[in-house]
């Protein structure tokens, strides 16, 4: 499928067929989030696959009833990982060994620093770490497509009952859920701002 078509033709699927999805396609899926960009590179991303109905059916609960979560054959729990940060000075150093990146005297002195930089205050490692969870949970969903599959993101739920449910260790905050399947529903485009709108 080329790029574009990919891009225009995704719908966000809240219908899908009782079938289900082989595990080699999950593991493509997997795939494609683990060869997304990150910040720094520290590939700040865990993820959970879930496929049997009855946790299925406690993650509807969590995520206020809505029904396709559980119809979905497979839901992703889309985690990151706080700790991955720590690692910053080390995945840094990775790129400069291997000749991916030129090294600046700033980068060397992060790097050296590592975890007790002040960039990587909780905020901030928040945000960086939301981005690069927010980059590979696309990467699944625009390959998901690209297969023929089905997906939608989903952000409404009780973060907490989940963590608890899906045994989310301490380390991880659960970010996003992703249902995976066959799609049984072809839903129209939705209304996109213009060019114009959206460049300043």
């Amino acid at each position: 499928m080329e790029v574009f078509e990919t891009f225009e033709s995704r719908r966000s699927i809240r219908k899908y067929k009782d079938e289900p999805v082989a595990p080699e396609l999950i593991g493509k899926l997997l795939e494609a989030a683990r060869i997304a960009p990150s910040s720094s590179n520290v590939q700040s991303w865990k993820f959970k696959v879930i496929t049997d109905r009855e946790t299925r059916s406690g993650i509807r609960e969590a995520a206020f009833g809505q029904k396709f979560v559980e119809e979905a054959p497979v839901v992703i729990a889309c985690c990151l990982d706080l700790e991955a940060f720590a690692e910053r000075g080390k995945r840094t150093l990775e790129l400069i060994t291997k000749g991916k990146v030129r090294p600046s005297l700033s980068m060397m002195l992060r790097s050296a620093r590592g975890a007790r930089d002040k960039e990587f205050a909780p905020e901030r490692v928040m945000i960086n770490g939301t981005i690069n969870v927010a980059i590979a949970t696309e990467h699944i969903v625009l390959a998901a497509h690209a297969l023929g599959l089905g997906t939608c993101w989903i952000r409404a739920f009780d973060e907490e009952a989940l963590e608890r449910l899906l045994d989310i260790p301490g380390s991880l905050k659960l970010l996003v859920l992703l249902t995976v399947g066959y799609p049984d529903q072809q839903p129209a485009a939705r209304p996109r701002k213009t060019l114009d709108e959206i460049t300043i």
